[in-house]
């Protein structure tokens, strides 16, 4: 596999199943090199996989989001393509063919939709822009001379949506009238987010998520509410817990019962399990499912006799479905392969899901009779041309006793006995596992000559609460200890040449990437994408306030603790590892100032370093030509550093 390669791949998801089980609408993703962008289609496959259709073709507007209309009969979509109203709205197609017709024309962000069971309804998610239409007259002049941004919120800043005033209008669900168009204000509370909805299979309720506390900014505290499908209904709470509920929610066939994920206590917000729960609509003592389990799930799928719900469940680089009894909350785990459930969907008695393995990219299959069956093609001919790295299970045992799993996986043309360059790659999160997935950054390393190990440090998801939640307020400790306990490993095993390791992650990782070059020398190449090496530098300047309150504390408060974990920068004469730090400069999540200071420690020390900004970037990066750029330079960093003379690769 080469970086060519990397635009080649067809991202497939978003299953949809339709009202008969006949058929599964899907999306599929591709790059268009010639306009820097990703453009998403619509497409539908049979359920015996013998007729695989596309029905959209994305000029320079993408459609997403396929829903079946509830006889069948249509497939609606959201699109920002040309129309009577500019903007995301919702288009519907006959299953048959011919012309997509524009449906809705709603003059704010559009984030949601989903048919009434009666097919009557639209149910949107709407948030208003009250001077929308006059930004859109004077959007000249707006360039010209801009307004000030006047912040007077404790949450003030957020990833791609920018800072964050009073002045910002929460979503509220609407219903729309799908013969006349009439649309009207389900939810009218203008001081709160309604999130998640979705309608009871009577028609007649419609459950959602929202935060109703005082400040919704100071905490996480959400819960689930249901409200009657009519004007003028007033909203009920049905939750208690003062932390996360809701996530994605599932009604019970006869409209009794709300399927949702209760989370752990709200201090742990960036470690969060959830757990599977049932409360009855009409209201009562709600029911945590998995108590047992100590696993994160998500994505419940009421069975069709109510008996049961299907959740996926994060699980030791595995996420699999599983089935999860009402009675008893027995756990019935349903895929034994090792492998990754992206998204699942039901109808009509049967189950669609996107799995993808170490080796194959996500595709759609059907789950028949407890078995996975392939429906879908869409990578299979690139695949074929390819020669791609094993990976294999590696599990480690702690100076502290603490076990650890992860993934490392073998140079293209791997021989037993020969020792290979090695890089230590980072997930981020750290509420987040590697798991057995094609992920594209592992193939292209192989393919280059280079091991590649993903650990599951302390902190990651996959394990127990207590696994996760034992980094709270200790940053850069057991992480390393984990990391360096798995890198001994793999030099053990003989796979990874002990004078030829390298380290880099993003996000977390690239933080986690500060914490160990600053803890050790043996790596010779380190790639730090989107990190941090000083989190009181960082009180107020990124998205996590309230982590930070709830975690750390204020640092008049805590200032030993920010003194702590800031040890990368505050003691960066430690550091001697050659470091490239990288970053997109529109980053609110962990913006670029991070990189920078880590960056001017190193410039200031003579330690080889270089910093990459690029422009228009928010923390995950959208533009593929900077993507493949990214990859160049991971590929020229590490190999100026790792790789002899003779064997280096263009």
């Amino acid at each position: 596999m080469t970086l060519d390669d990397l635009f080649r791949f067809q991202d497939v998801g978003d299953p949809e199943v339709s009202p008969d089980g006949k058929w599964v609408a899907y999306t599929v993703s591709t790059i268009d090199t010639t306009a820097d962008k990703r453009l998403t289609d619509i497409w539908m496959v049979n359920w015996d996989g013998s007729q695989d259709i596309r029905l959209t073709y994305a000029d320079a507007e993408s459609s997403s989001t396929p829903r079946w209309s509830p006889d069948g009969k249509y497939i609606s979509f959201t699109s920002g393509r040309p129309g009577k109203t500019k903007g995301s709205q919702v288009w519907v197609l006959d299953r048959r063919g011919g012309e997509a017709r524009q449906l809705t024309d709603v003059k704010n962000h559009l984030s949601f939709y989903a048919w009434s069971p009666d097919a009557k309804k639209l149910l949107l998610s709407i948030a208003e822009d009250k001077d929308a239409e006059a930004k859109e007259k004077d959007k000249d002049k707006e360039k010209e001379k801009p307004k000030p941004i006047v912040i007077d919120r404790y949450h003030f800043k957020q990833d791609i949506e920018g800072y964050i005033s009073s002045e910002t209008t929460p979503t509220l669900l609407y219903l729309f009238d799908v013969e006349t168009h009439k649309l009207e204000k389900l939810t009218t509370d203008t001081k709160y987010n309604e999130e998640n909805p979705t309608w009871s299979p009577d028609g007649t309720q419609i459950a959602y998520v929202s935060n109703h506390n005082v400040d919704p900014d100071r905490t996480t505290n959400t819960d689930v509410f249901v409200v009657d499908a009519k004007l003028n209904s007033a909203p009920r709470k049905l939750t208690t817990f003062n932390g996360p509920d809701g996530g994605h929610m599932a009604w019970s066939p006869d409209s009794k019962l709300i399927a949702y994920l209760h989370g752990s206590e709200p201090k742990y917000l960036e470690y969060n399990q959830s757990q599977l729960a049932v409360v009855p609509a009409a209201g009562g003592e709600p029911r945590v499912l998995t108590a047992k389990l100590d696993r994160a799930v998500s994505s419940p799928i009421f069975a069709a006799d109510g008996q049961s719900v299907t959740v996926l469940v994060t699980d030791d680089r595995s996420e699999y479905p599983a089935a999860v009894s009402l009675s008893d909350g027995t756990v019935k785990r349903l895929v034994d392969t090792p492998g990754t459930v992206m998204r699942q969907d039901a109808a009509a008695g049967h189950t669609a899901m996107v799995w993808t393995t170490d080796t194959a990219p996500g595709e759609v299959y059907a789950f028949d009779d407890g078995k996975l069956r392939k429906l879908t093609t869409h990578n299979d001919a690139l695949l074929a041309q390819l020669k791609l790295g094993e990976t294999r299970d590696l599990q480690a045992k702690t100076k502290d006793g603490a076990d650890v799993h992860a993934l490392l996986t073998l140079p293209v043309g791997y021989q037993a006995g020969q020792k290979f360059p090695m890089l230590l790659r980072i997930h981020g999160g750290p509420d987040a596992q590697d798991a057995h997935a094609f992920v594209t950054e592992r193939q292209l390393f192989a393919a280059r000559g280079y091991a590649v190990l993903n650990v599951n440090y302390r902190g990651s998801a996959g394990r127990s609460a207590a696994y996760q939640q034992i980094i709270f307020a200790d940053w850069g400790d057991k992480e390393v200890i984990d990391l360096l306990a798995c890198v001994d490993e793999a030099v053990k095993e003989g796979v990874a040449d002990p004078d030829r390791l390298g380290v880099g992650g993003w996000s977390y990782g690239g933080i986690s990437t500060d914490y160990t070059i600053a803890s050790t020398n043996r790596f010779k190449a380190a790639i730090s994408g989107a990190g941090m090496g000083n989190p009181l530098g960082f009180y107020g300047v990124d998205q996590y306030i309230v982590q930070y309150d709830q975690e750390l504390g204020p640092p008049w408060k805590a200032l030993d603790t920010y003194l702590k974990l800031g040890y990368p920068l505050l003691h960066a004469d430690r550091i001697h590892t050659p470091t490239l730090f990288m970053g997109g400069d529109k980053d609110f999540n962990v913006p670029l100032v991070g990189g920078e200071q880590m960056y001017q420690a190193l410039r200031s020390l003579n330690v080889p370093t270089e910093l990459v900004v690029y422009p228009g970037q928010f923390h995950g990066f959208t533009r593929p030509s900077f993507i493949r750029d990214r990859y160049q330079r991971y590929f020229a960093w590490y190999d100026k550093y790792l790789m002899p003379a003779s064997g280096t690769k263009k």
